[in-house]
């Protein structure tokens, strides 16, 4: 990291103790989240529930999350992020425990269902967005999104040999307990990456902006809204892939150590690919690049189902959907700023997320629902193909302007 990387307020040894402090609440939450469709099967079998009802509890997360998105962006963006990040954190290992002691359905709904929903809108991309955007430049945010959103899959590759060893020796309880406890080190990094909360979010003119004003200026800008709406189907893929896909590997007679392969090399290649997009955003229109990962995700998920699965086509799959994978949060984080500004950063994309949460609801129930109707995934991953190439063709044609406030203030600077 290089001297004009972060702001002045902040010394080089401060900017990396912040940022690393929010990369890694953001790995761990993260991390343990998209491992969880790893003992669904299990859970579901020793428990006597229906995969449908521990994909409900998948589903509630994502609805849960993306409700309170937007509410824990406003606070961040008004009143700073450390008290919302350490209340997110004790929520996240609250619902790990709860869902280790779970006897039937409900307490996993509960646990990893709304208390991790909620604590994921408390601790992932909508607030460490925030944090980054203090500390760096102007000309190099959308590269700090991308690195930080790049520790989510620090988290992946490194917690899922994890839940895979203590699936194969101790159990699916024995895994998310290991899961808890790992959780307890996100207390320190909320409190360390929340001291960006003492620099500034925004300039002198943002002042007299207002969260209604916000929130007008996103509702009239239609290339917001078609953003917003593509964010749908971003959530519906990926949480459809993470929650069934190890039920759907194991339906086709293969080892549940291929799974977690699959969610490593997800996880690996993406630490690249989210600071390569966060690169490519700093330097080519954000629009082209968000809808060419929607599109190519689409394609990938299309010769992967058309064909048995092996180990080859398991690791290739895993390659090129880890290099399209979270890609798309410094893009969309990098749109909101470049159209709004800085000031309701968190708010903006919180609602955008909202979404992206509606999509992963139905990525993940609708997966399970079609499964125990048809006994076959066939529907479901056809559905989410075709979205995707319309969702792709939508974001390369979206409206990416400023809004009229913001190139006022670009005329003026």
């Amino acid at each position: 990291m290089s001297n004009s990387f972060h702001v002045s307020q902040v010394s080089r040894g401060q900017a990396f103790a912040i940022l690393g402090g929010a990369a890694l609440m953001m790995t761990l939450a993260m991390g343990i989240r998209q491992n969880l469709g790893l003992f669904q099967a299990p859970a579901s079998k020793e428990l006597g529930i229906a995969i449908s009802d521990f994909a409900l509890a998948i589903s509630v997360q994502q609805v849960a999350w993306g409700l309170s998105q937007p509410f824990a962006g406003i606070i961040a963006d008004k009143h700073g992020t450390r008290g919302i990040a350490l209340f997110g954190s004790l929520l996240f290992i609250a619902g790990v425990v709860l869902t280790a002691t779970a006897q039937g359905a409900l307490p996993i709904v509960l646990g990893a269902g709304v208390l991790i929903g909620v604590s994921l809108a408390c601790t992932t991309s909508g607030i460490t967005a925030n944090i980054a955007a203090r500390v760096v430049q102007p000309s190099r945010r959308t590269l700090a999104f991308g690195i930080v959103s790049a520790a989510g899959s620090v988290g992946t590759m490194v917690t899922a040999p994890i839940a895979a060893y203590m699936l194969n020796h101790d159990g699916w309880r024995a895994g998310l307990w290991a899961f808890a406890i790992l959780a307890v080190a996100m207390l320190p990094a909320a409190w360390i990456g929340s001291r960006a909360d003492k620099l500034p979010n925004g300039v002198a003119t943002d002042r007299n902006l207002s969260l209604i004003g916000a929130l007008h200026e996103a509702r009239r800008h239609p290339g917001y809204v078609v953003m917003s709406v593509a964010f749908f189907v971003c959530g519906l893929q990926l949480v459809f892939l993470t929650t069934h896909l190890p039920t759907y590997l194991a339906q086709c007679g293969m080892d549940a150590s291929y799974s977690a392969l699959l969610l490593m090399l997800v996880g690996g290649f993406n630490i690249l690919s989210s600071w390569l997009f966060g690169w490519l955003g700093d330097k080519y229109p954000k629009r082209l690049l968000l809808g060419g990962i929607y599109l190519g995700r689409s394609v990938a998920l299309a010769l992967f189902f058309m064909f048995p699965p092996t180990p080859l086509s398991v690791v290739l799959f895993g390659i090129v959907m880890g290099t399209l994978w979270l890609g798309v949060i410094p893009l969309v984080n990098g749109l909101v700023v470049q159209i709004f500004g800085l000031r309701y950063l968190s708010t903006l994309t919180g609602i955008a997320f909202l979404s992206h949460q509606a999509g992963s609801f139905l990525g993940a129930w609708g997966g399970g629902y079609i499964f125990d109707l048809m006994g076959s995934y066939d529907l479901a991953w056809k559905i989410g193909v075709f979205i995707g190439l319309v969702a792709g063709t939508m974001q390369l044609l979206m409206n990416d302007r400023p809004t009229a406030r913001m190139r006022d203030l670009q005329a003026a600077a």
